[in-house]
């Protein structure tokens, strides 16, 4: 996705759900919120496709449940062609078979349609700046799959010290540029220190590496959800 450079621009959201309603209402809501505009919208997930191609935003606002293609399906394709992708899922459904796959598929938030317009925002800013949101309903129910034994261990090669710093870092929700300042090293250093904390967990995302950090007790609930 082309991100918004000037620190004046806009966070462009494109609206993917069936129901025209709910797209008018975070419509109404979101151009009332300085810094940020609605892109576009689609009504079903071969549309959001075409839409996010053509338009590029930053940020791609979510509907799981949708004609002609899910939004699982369509985080999972979004992801495979720009793994830098923001997406943040807005959904009725808390059922397991869409929370972990919509998250294993790349999706850095997860929120549910009963979230209020102050926590929506704030999660639409937190995906735009690569850290991962979810609704505390949804964060438990991972953490208690994640507090499941695992069939074998994530890596055979450990984390280092430093990457388990960063790992720390990356759970309270902390952008690249964060993690740098706060560890006092370069923004390059951060990214190779996550990419290889990624490839050693065999984790897609930093949300999967941060719920990971919370299953390991490295962090709280409360950092992730509670991310600068």
């Amino acid at each position: 996705m082309k991100r918004s450079d000037s620190p004046t621009s806009p966070i462009r959201v494109l609206l993917v759900d069936d129901h025209v309603i709910v797209r008018r209402g975070i419509r109404a809501l979101l151009e009332t919120e300085p810094g940020m505009e609605v892109a576009g919208e689609a009504q079903n997930g071969v549309e959001a496709l075409d839409q996010i191609k053509a338009l590029q935003p930053d940020v791609i606002l979510l509907d799981l449940l949708m004609p002609k293609m899910d939004g699982i399906a369509v985080t999972r394709r979004v992801i495979a062609d720009n793994p830098r992708a923001r997406i943040l899922v807005l959904t009725s459904f808390a059922a397991d078979d869409k929370v972990f796959p919509a998250i294993k598929a790349g999706a850095l938030g997860y929120l549910l349609k009963d979230t209020d317009a102050d926590e929506l925002v704030r999660a639409i800013r937190q995906v735009y700046r690569a850290e991962p949101s979810l609704s505390p309903s949804i964060a438990r129910k991972v953490l208690q799959e994640l507090s499941r034994p695992m069939d074998r261990p994530p890596t055979e090669d450990p984390l280092t010290p430093r990457e388990v710093e960063v790992l720390k870092v990356v759970a309270r929700g902390f952008s690249n540029h964060q993690i740098a300042q706060e560890l006092v090293i370069s923004e390059a250093t951060v990214r190779t220190h996550v990419s290889n904390i990624l490839s050693k967990l065999r984790l897609a995302s930093r949300t999967q590496a941060a719920l990971y950090a919370l299953r390991e007790g490295l962090a709280s609930l409360d950092d992730v959800n509670d991310g600068r």
